[in-house]
């Protein structure tokens, strides 16, 4: 019962509260620190107008974004839209702030009077201001615009909600092997000492499933793993483009022009010389990869065209977060 009391009484005093007006609380007028300036209707104006051209530019830049055009195009676009922000907070505070120069000493912060004066100086400075909705309204279009720019980029890192369709791969057997000029691969044209990027026969390029490296070695050298004998015929052996590490792309191919190789052949990435062995499955020779590159089994046509046998080991790709499980 006390502690129904107790918010009886609480009720009462919010009730009152409420039907209090507003002005019998606020402390009488005082006089104004800065006198107040001049309105600049023109400034204003330009500067909303500047906020709007920041949005249209930010606006822009996500169009660009998600029409996948350059990104040099979106790049210009986020920085003019950066750069009309930047005039546009030059132009206010140049012509919509009052600023007053006083020769004096900074109050120290034991003076509470002096403190309430400062923050009065602070809410005061901008009576300048005679379209505060246009303004306000500016804004806000412009830091939705600009806040889309900047998260568009975001959208490049995967899904979000569902995330099975990164382990979807376009690699199935009986799919042919092309090259970037969408030209089938043959058998014949796999020669010992170059490496080939192949791509899945109409699937999309951009899918972090679909580079993959071609070399031919020597068969008498090959050391697969079991069960995978029969996946490398005459030698042809397929791995992911895409580092296990980082997911940069396999660019160097170490090919020994002596015999006995010493050191034997391999894949380095670029980006921080992770070393795969062909010869061993894609093994890790050196490097922060953590685990091997996923191989792709090879068969050829009866018209000598190379296909794919089967899906890869492992789904392609950096493997920050499932290094234990591969």
């Amino acid at each position: 019962m006390r502690r129904l009391g107790r918010w009886f009484i609480g009720l009462l005093v919010l009730a009152r509260t409420l039907r209090t007006p507003v002005h019998e609380h606020e402390p009488p007028p005082r006089e104004r620190i800065v006198p107040p300036g001049e309105p600049s209707p023109r400034a204003e104006l330009v500067v909303a107008g500047l906020l709007l051209a920041c949005a249209a530019a930010a606006a822009l830049s996500v169009v660009g974004y998600w029409l996948d055009w350059t990104i040099q195009a979106f790049g210009g676009a986020l920085a003019g839209s950066l750069a009309f922000l930047a005039v546009a907070l030059i132009v206010g505070a140049e012509t919509l702030i009052v600023t007053e120069h006083i020769e004096e000493e900074y109050p120290p912060e034991e003076h509470p009077e002096a403190e309430s004066d400062l923050a009065a100086l602070v809410r005061e400075s901008g009576d300048r201001i005679t379209r505060k909705k246009l303004l306000g309204g500016a804004a806000g279009v412009a830091g939705v615009s600009m806040g889309a720019a900047l998260l568009a980029p975001v959208v490049s890192m995967g899904p979000v909600f569902d995330t099975s369709r990164l382990n979807h791969s376009p690699w199935e057997r009986g799919r042919a092997l092309v090259d970037e000029h969408g030209k089938p691969l043959s058998a014949d044209e796999i020669e010992e000492g170059p490496f080939y990027t192949a791509f899945p026969e109409g699937a999309e390029r951009k899918d972090i499933a679909s580079p993959l490296i071609l070399i031919k070695l020597p068969t008498r050298i090959l050391r697969l793993p079991p069960g995978r004998e029969s996946w490398a015929p005459e030698g042809i052996l397929a791995y992911s483009k895409i580092c296990t590490h980082a997911g940069c792309a396999i660019a160097l191919y170490r090919n020994p022009l002596f015999d006995p190789p010493e050191p034997n052949h391999a894949l380095v990435c670029p980006c921080h010389y992770s070393t795969f062995d062909p010869a061993q499955g894609g093994k890790v020779l050196f490097g922060p990869a953590g685990r091997p590159l996923p191989q792709l089994p090879l068969m050829i046509g009866p018209d000598r065209r190379l296909l794919a046998a089967g899906r890869m080991t492992t789904p392609p790709g950096p493997s920050w977060w499932g290094v234990r499980n591969a």
